[in-house]
Formats: C-alpha cells, sequence, structure tokens
C-alpha cells in the first residue's frame, strides 16, 4: 500500500506567508506542516509516500529530503501543468497500480489512517472517503450516507431548510482509500477534479463506494491565515491530540521574562527582561527586545522584536524587524522580511 499527498497548490489563500515558503512546509509548531500528514501515515504501516508537487517542488524536497529520518520513503513528482486533484492521483500513481491513500495537502488531522484502510477492506470498496461533521456544512458540499455506509450522493453548499430536511453535516475531509480500479476511469493527462468529476462517475458507474464517518478526531483545514493560527490555539490548548510538541533548546531566557506555559519557544532565541509570551509560538532565533509583549501569536524564525512592541493575534513571517513601540493587532499577517519603524500601528 501506498500514499499520495496532493501538495501541488500554491498556498494562494495563505499568502503572503506562502510567497517564499510552499504551503506544505509552512511551520506548524516550528514543525513543517506535512511532516504532520507523513506521522499519520507512518503510524498506519504507510512508509511509501509520494508529494506531489508544482509549486516550489525543489524548496519542499530540500525541506524533507528521501524521508529516511522520519521513517518513510518520500519519492517527489512534479506536475507538467496543473492536473485537478484527480489528474495528480492518475499521474502520480497509474504506473504503479497500488491501494492508494491520498491525502489532500491542506488537512491538518489525528485520524487514525489504519482503520480507515480496515474500513475500506472490510467493505470491498473500491474507493472510500472519510467525512467530517462541521457545525456549518452550508459552506461546503455535504456527503449523503445511507445506513450501510454507502455514499447516495453529493450536495453543494445546500441551503438552511434543506439542510434541516436532510438533518447532514458530513462533509469530505479529503482523505480517500482508493483502489487501482478507480485509475481506469480517469483520463490520462486531463485535468480532473475529484470533487467535480472522478466521484460522480463512481457514482455513475456503481462502483462499490463507501463513506467512513470520523468521530472525535481532530480535523482543520489550515489553507487560510485564521485557520492556520487557530491550529496553533489548538495545540496549545491540548485540542490536538497524537503528536508530541517540541521545545527548543538552547534559547537565552532571561529570568525577568514571564512565558506562560502554553507557549512554545524555538531553539536559539534570545528573549530579554521584562518580555511577556502569552499563548503563542515563538520560531528559532527570534530575538525579543526588553518589555515586549507577544500574546496569542505566531512569530516565524529569525524575526527581531524591539523593545515595547506588542503583538496580539496576529502572524509575524521569517527575518521580519518589528520596531519599537510598535502595536501589530488582531488579524495581521506580516509576510516573511516585512520591517515596520518605530511606533507604526498596524
Amino acid at each position: 500500500m501506498q500514499a499520495l499527498i496532493l501538495a501541488g497548490g500554491k498556498g494562494t489563500r495563505l499568502r503572503p506567508l506562502t510567497v517564499y515558503t510552499p504551503k506544505p512546509v509552512v511551520p506548524v509548531v516550528n514543525r513543517p506542516f506535512l511532516l504532520y500528514q507523513i506521522e499519520i501515515l507512518r503510524k498506519a504501516d504507510i512508509t511509501d509516500i509520494t508529494l506531489s508537487l508544482s509549486y516550489q517542488p525543489d524548496k519542499i524536497e530540500h525541506i524533507l529530503g528521501g524521508g529516511k529520518e522520519f521513517g518513510v520513503n518520500l519519492r517527489y513528482i512534479t506536475e507538467p501543468s496543473p492536473m485537478g486533484t484527480g489528474g495528480a492521483y492518475k499521474f502520480a500513481a497509474d504506473a504503479l497500480r497500488e491501494t492508494t491513500v491520498v491525502f489532500n495537502g491542506d488537512i491538518l488531522t489525528n485520524l487514525d489512517i489504519g482503520k480507515v484502510v480496515d474500513f475500506h477492506q472490510a467493505k470491498g470498496a473500491a474507493a472510500t472517503i472519510s467525512l467530517v461533521p462541521v457545525d456549518d456544512p452550508s459552506r461546503y458540499g455535504v456527503v449523503q450516507i445511507d445506513s450501510e455506509s454507502r455514499v447516495q450522493r453529493f450536495i453543494e453548499k445546500p441551503q438552511p431548510d434543506e439542510l434541516e430536511t436532510l438533518k447532514i453535516n458530513t462533509v469530505n475531509a479529503g482523505i480517500y482509500v482508493l483502489e487501482p480500479s478507480i485509475l481506469d476511469i480517469i483520463a490520462k493527462d486531463a485535468n480532473r477534479s475529484f470533487e467535480y468529476d472522478i466521484f460522480p462517475d463512481i457514482l455513475k458507474r456503481e462502483l462499490p463506494f463507501y463513506g467512513y464517518e470520523m468521530k472525535g478526531e481532530y480535523w482543520l483545514d489550515i489553507g487560510t491565515p485564521a485557520s492556520y493560527l487557530k491550529a496553533h490555539h489548538d495545540f496549545l490548548s491540548g485540542s490536538v491530540s497524537g503528536f508530541e510538541v517540541e521545545r527548543g533548546a538552547g534559547s537565552d531566557v532571561a529570568t525577568r521574562a514571564e512565558i506562560d506555559k502554553s507557549s512554545v519557544i524555538g531553539e536559539g532565541c534570545s528573549i530579554k527582561p521584562g518580555v511577556r509570551i502569552i499563548n503563542s509560538v515563538i520560531g528559532a532565533g527570534v530575538h525579543i527586545e526588553e518589555k515586549a509583549l507577544i500574546e496569542n501569536s505566531v512569530i516565524w524564525a529569525h524575526s527581531r522584536i524591539s523593545s515595547s512592541a506588542e503583538i496580539r493575534n496576529a502572524i509575524v513571517g521569517r527575518s521580519c524587524h518589528i520596531g519599537r513601540n510598535v502595536i501589530v493587532g488582531e488579524g495581521s499577517v506580516l509576510g516573511d522580511k516585512t520591517a515596520l519603524t518605530d511606533y507604526t500601528k498596524v
């Protein structure tokens, strides 16, 4: 069995954070994002993993390497042109002809992949789609299954009255288990979407197609700055189980600096007296000067926060310079190498 991670997007929704850093390797609690997906695949004994890339592929391969240090074997392919999720699956997997776990590259989850595979095999499915309950399914396309978990239909962005009648709140979680027979219904070298092309075709052909319902597992699409920041808050609050949060070593922290227990400090940081850090993640090599305040925020590596600056509910990219007495307010997202002069408010 193998896995395919669809990581070819440009991360447009997550800009400016993805201008220089490809979305698959943006840091989540100081760890390249894709390592969380790789870890749950490895826990399910799936170690043959292909990454389907398009945007800045060399940077991703440089950071993740061959996968040996993560206990897996990573293979990289680059789409010759945009092929859609289904087209990328065909391009990556056609020569291998194995059962494949397919992962959308935006999804942070602690789902037990082994249970999904067991469900898929027990049902004798050609395709299994993981489903997750959400509070507001009208933002998505809901998936209706019958009492045997067989997929019945997809309903794109249903109206509230329709949802009340259907009583469905499960949406596509972006994780699939597919048999090689699915490859045969996808045109070669064509742009095809799972959601709009492949899944409707599976239903039309009446192939065994099942939905695995997630119950209690964590799931989040980190594709926007707001959800990216939420992922960090969820880690710090303990809402994301199953992963070990790495806390850096070798930082120089003044005795009169205040850092709460939930915050995570990367390695090699310098934190001066009077600094207060509350419920935040600080990347490696960050320098924070006297009396600065960082609250509910994420600071990427090698940024410098000057004295008496205040950063709340914000994201600061790599190698930024925040001047003295600067105020960075809620919802602010600063791209790499941003420089804010003294007393600026954003």
